[in-house]
């Protein structure tokens, strides 16, 4: 899936409906009353692969995310993916029982899915918590199956496959995406947040439980915030990389946020930065 592609899926699971307008994402969180840091967390680890945490998640939250996301893979996903391998399947011809049993194993996979949420919804989480990697191990299989064994008498000139099936193709190998980063959401940010159970930090409270930046340092965060190197900042503020290297360091020790996206994020909701004005 490309960045935008994950952010639309983040924005739908949390209830966030399109169209905000000028609204920033803490404005647009708190309007569907949804916790920022929440949103913020799953969209830098889904979208930008930031494994760093804030230690407020919600947990309430967290789990509607991933109960939309549930509904999302058994009333659209899955159902949608069986009916397009129907229509790449079916041209192998009724005779051939190769097309059938790829879509038994295609089946088996769904129940297999079904059976993980079924534990998820009842809260049953070290449950399956070994499951994961079984079920994306069943889905490889079936595109190898595809690969190795789809009926080469169906095969148009030229030697191309049906583009059904080149669709096909690529929307298991989204789907396999999805929904491993769906049980990474689970693992790494639910589960640890289910365990440390504190209480939830108001967003206006966030920045003075964290280390202040300094003024400096706020310049430096602008200036990443609008797509800046190392040496352009340098050259706006007057100061050597070495020290715009250094301010860096102690803004990503300060907010433990450690890639550029993140920080950009960061100086977006604290308001260090409107959208609009962005280079």
């Amino acid at each position: 899936m490309s960045h935008e592609e994950d952010a639309i899926h983040v924005i739908s699971r949390f209830g966030l409906t399109m169209g905000v307008g000028e609204q920033t994402i803490a404005e647009a969180c708190e309007g569907n009353n949804v916790h920022t840091p929440t949103f913020l967390a799953v969209i830098n680890y889904k979208v930008f692969k930031q494994r760093a945490l804030p230690a407020d998640i919600d947990v309430a939250t967290l789990q509607r995310y991933l109960r939309n996301a549930h509904t999302y893979f058994l009333d659209f996903r899955l159902p949608y993916l069986r009916r397009l391998l129907i229509e790449a399947l079916i041209p192998a011809g009724a005779a051939n029982k190769i097309p059938m049993l790829i879509l038994q194993c295609y089946d088996e996979f769904v129940e297999e899915i079904r059976t993980h949420i079924e534990h998820e919804n009842a809260g049953l989480f070290e449950e399956h918590a070994r499951d994961d990697q079984r079920i994306t191990d069943k889905l490889t299989e079936i595109k190898n199956l595809i690969i190795k064994y789809y009926p080469s008498n169906h095969i148009l000139p030229h030697g191309t496959v049906t583009y059904t099936l080149i669709s096909v193709m690529s929307d298991l190998w989204h789907m396999e995406q999805d929904f491993s980063d769906h049980c990474a959401i689970e693992d790494e940010i639910l589960r640890p947040a289910l365990r440390n159970a504190n209480p939830i930090i108001p967003l206006h409270h966030v920045a003075q439980e964290n280390e202040a930046l300094s003024e400096r340092e706020c310049d430096v965060l602008v200036k990443i915030a609008n797509g800046l190197s190392n040496k352009e900042i340098a050259d706006a503020l007057c100061i050597s990389v070495h020290t715009v290297i250094t301010h860096r360091k102690n803004i990503t020790r300060k907010l433990n946020i450690h890639s550029t996206a993140g920080l950009t994020i960061y100086a977006i909701v604290n308001k260090y930065v409107n959208l609009t004005n962005l280079e």
